[in-house]
């Protein structure tokens, strides 16, 4: 079933900031990318007149993965990875799990696909029973942007079936420390799973990304993706966030999220605000009253936030918030006390 376009699917959190405003908008990490990562990109500048060649890289992220080289793909970010999904896969009956990150659907809408909406219920945890049987594509974040919701990997799993390709958005696995509920190591058959080094390495202009699937679809992902579609310091960049010691320092920051996360859940919470529970990512989803009127008063005290209507699934009452360090997050507080909340 296609749903007329109700909301703006391409308005994401970039559209937000703007001159003088603390980004709590955008969920990608403050103070990056890191000194020794800026170093080897620019580094790699020296190596722009040869034709960029993605094998170092392609290996790096199969050993991190434990995975073959003939499983992974790697694209100008996660976004080019749904447009090339939308554009080899030829599904029946598309299902998108809502509330999640819109550009998956968006892609395949503009690829000529018609789009169920699988809309999740309290405090948006799945049943794999919601999805429809007859669905041959579902797509489904995990964990969920922008509502940070953590599916049990068995769960995920368990919409595989013979005929179905689950895809699943792994943009911010790395929030996870040890990342349990990951299916990039394991990868049942039938499943694809998309990973961004955007996040945690704060990599959104350079565009870095990469596919997990079986080598036919790489295969054929592959062959409808542009020569050279990754340039030279992604794949620097790809190659070095997917070493050992990056890996631990990603699991470092993760840990110091989840604590300053949890503090500020509960804050908001102790306003009276719901706050989706048990929120695993780098930012929180909230219903507060007006929220579009709270947001536009943050905005002239010099905070972005991002709107919740442009999520299918949620409405002018929700707001999603990046965490940011304690002394950002608690002005943020103290601004939203101003405002009565």
């Amino acid at each position: 079933m296609t749903r007329p376009l109700d909301v703006d699917l391409r308005h994401h959190g970039d559209a937000e900031v703007g001159d003088g405003l603390a980004d709590f908008a955008v969920n990608v990490r403050t103070g990056t990318p890191p000194a020794w990562l800026a170093e080897r990109i620019r580094a790699s500048v020296a190596d722009l007149a040869a034709y960029p060649d993605p094998r170092a890289a392609r290996r790096a992220v199969a050993r991190r993965h434990g995975r073959a080289p003939g499983e992974v793909l790697l694209t100008a970010g996660a976004a080019e990875a749904f447009v090339l999904l939308a554009r080899v896969l030829a599904p029946r009956r598309a299902a998108v799990v809502h509330p999640q990150f819109t550009e998956p659907e968006a892609a395949l809408r503009a690829a000529g696909h018609a789009v169920r909406r699988v809309v999740l219920g309290k405090d948006f945890t799945l049943d794999p029973a919601d999805v429809p049987a007859d669905a041959d594509l579902v797509v489904i974040g995990n964990p969920t942007n922008p509502t940070s919701v953590l599916h049990p990997a068995d769960a995920v799993a368990s919409l595989a079936r013979p005929g179905r390709t689950v895809v699943v958005d792994e943009a911010f696995m790395d929030c996870v420390p040890g990342e349990p509920e990951s299916l990039a190591g394991r990868l049942p058959a039938g499943i694809a799973v998309i990973r961004s080094l955007t996040k945690t390495w704060g990599l959104a202009g350079l565009r870095a990304g990469y596919v997990l699937a079986d080598p036919a679809l790489v295969a054929r992902l592959a062959d409808a993706q542009p020569l050279w579609a990754v340039s030279t310091p992604a794949l620097v960049a790809i190659e070095a966030c997917s070493a050992p010691e990056a890996v631990a320092e990603a699991e470092a920051w993760a840990a110091e999220l989840a604590a300053e996360r949890d503090r500020l859940a509960v804050e908001l919470a102790a306003r009276g605000l719901y706050v989706v529970p048990e929120a695993r990512a780098s930012f929180l989803c909230l219903r507060v009253p007006d929220a579009l009127g709270i947001r536009a008063l943050l905005r002239q005290r010099g905070y972005a936030v991002r709107r919740g209507d442009t999520f299918p699934g949620l409405g002018p009452d929700w707001l999603r918030i990046t965490v940011r360090d304690r002394a950002s997050n608690d002005v943020l507080l103290e601004t939203l006390g101003e405002l009565g909340i």
